[in-house]
């Protein structure tokens, strides 16, 4: 890092120990990217709360080259749990950074559709069927837009997919638009 690490603390004491954390989690942002030019960790106590006790808020800004990263997580009571959480958040920033400067870009997967095979109201989940015939368990949760108790067998649906507890589930369905008349004839 060519400029030095600086910590600065607001409204709050910390130990040294503290800011021996802080400085390993920076050593290891140092290791995953070269392009780290300097950092500023800044913890604050915003607020007291007279049953809430001490919050901690911990804010990073990082000058990386050509940019400037800044991280600021909702406050904690735990300071430790502030601090990695701000510096999980840098790391994700760090990452999408090194991929910008790679040329990469993230190919979001285009959602999948499914008509609404199985449905359990009172439970609150249901199974959506794809054209090959996979089914999938969608929970209402996944839902979106409230639209949960507005689904029918046969309703026609786009959803994501992703790796549940008990194997592949619908992590968003969103109910399929109705197509208008031209759009409904062009593809017949």
């Amino acid at each position: 890092m060519k400029i030095p690490l600086r910590i600065t603390v607001r409204n709050a004491s910390v130990s040294e120990v503290v800011k021996n954390e802080i400085r390993e989690r920076v050593d290891k942002l140092e290791q995953f990217s070269s392009n780290v030019m300097g950092c500023r960790v800044t913890v604050d106590s915003p607020h007291r709360h007279q049953h809430h006790g001490m919050q901690y808020a911990v804010q990073i800004d990082l000058t990386v080259r050509g940019a400037e990263l800044v991280v600021k997580r909702q406050p904690h009571e735990d300071i430790y749990v502030a601090i990695r959480d701000a510096f999980d958040a840098a790391r994700r920033q760090m990452e999408e950074y090194e991929r910008r400067l790679r040329g990469e870009v993230k190919n979001h997967e285009a959602p999948s559709q499914a008509r609404v095979s199985k449905l359990f109201p009172g439970q609150g989940y249901g199974f959506l069927e794809a054209p090959d015939g996979y089914e999938i368990y969608f929970h209402r949760n996944s839902v979106l837009g409230d639209a949960f108790d507005r689904l029918m067998i046969g309703t026609e649906v786009r959803f994501v997919e992703e790796d549940g507890e008990k194997g592949p589930q619908a992590s968003t369905v969103v109910m399929a638009r109705k197509r208008r008349g031209r759009e409904a004839q062009a593809e017949k």
